[in-house]
Formats: structure tokens, C-alpha cells, sequence
């Protein structure tokens, strides 16, 4: 059934972490972080689903805020160019670099940030 229009633009945006599984937020940040390769994240690119958190700020505390729906703090960062949604020179650089990542999902996100060679 569709709902009324403007009834859906005065609720929130609710972003949510996956899983009803009774552990705490900061526990499910915990559990849906990891490190993966681009070959993973390419299909969430073409989803539009990437938003790339750059390194001076905590892949965690952002996806904390997306959860707690703080949209003052997202906007900030967002503005400042903290947190971008990748483009096509952005991928293809990735793919050809072999770049490796820590992700966060955030449904309906998946939150990247590139991890530093160790070579």
C-alpha cells in the first residue's frame, strides 16, 4: 500500500546495521568490519551503494553516526569531502591498483576506506 504523500519525507532517514541478532551497536560495528578487495566491493559500486570515508576520520564513528541517524554530523563531512560516493576514475584506479579495504556495512551503505600498503 503507497503511503500519503509528505508522509514519507518528514520520517527519518534510518540507516540500519544487518542482523537482529540482540548484540549492541558498537558490537555489530565491530562484526560488519572487515577487510576486502575491490572484486567484493564492485558490484555495491555499481549499486551505488560505496560511500568512501577517508582516513582522517574512524570508519566506525561514521557508521555510528549513520545509525543514530546524526545528519548534522554526516552533512558536515560530507560538505568537507570526508565521505564521497565513489566515481569511475575512483573504480578504475582500484581495480587496477589492487587496492585493498576496510568495510563497514551499513545497510543500505557499505562504508570503504583504502588500507595502507605494508610493503
Amino acid at each position: 500500500m503507497k503511503e500519503a504523500a509528505g508522509e514519507d519525507s518528514e520520517k527519518a532517514m534510518q540507516y540500519d546495521l544487518l542482523g537482529e541478532d540482540g548484540s549492541t551497536a558498537n558490537e555489530k560495528l565491530e562484526k560488519y568490519t572487515g577487510e576486502v578487495s575491490w572484486e567484493y566491493l564492485k558490484k555495491h559500486f555499481e549499486a551505488g551503494a560505496l560511500l568512501y570515508v577517508d582516513p582522517v576520520l574512524s570508519i566506525t564513528e561514521v557508521g555510528e553516526a549513520l545509525v543514530s541517524d546524526d545528519t548534522a554530523r554526516v552533512k558536515k563531512w560530507r560538505s568537507k569531502g570526508d565521505i564521497v560516493t565513489p566515481s569511475s576514475p575512483h573504480a578504475e584506479f582500484w581495480e587496477k591498483s589492487g587496492t585493498v579495504f576496510r568495510a563497514l556495512v551499513v545497510s543500505p551503505f557499505v562504508l570503504i576506506q583504502a588500507q595502507k600498503n605494508e610493503e
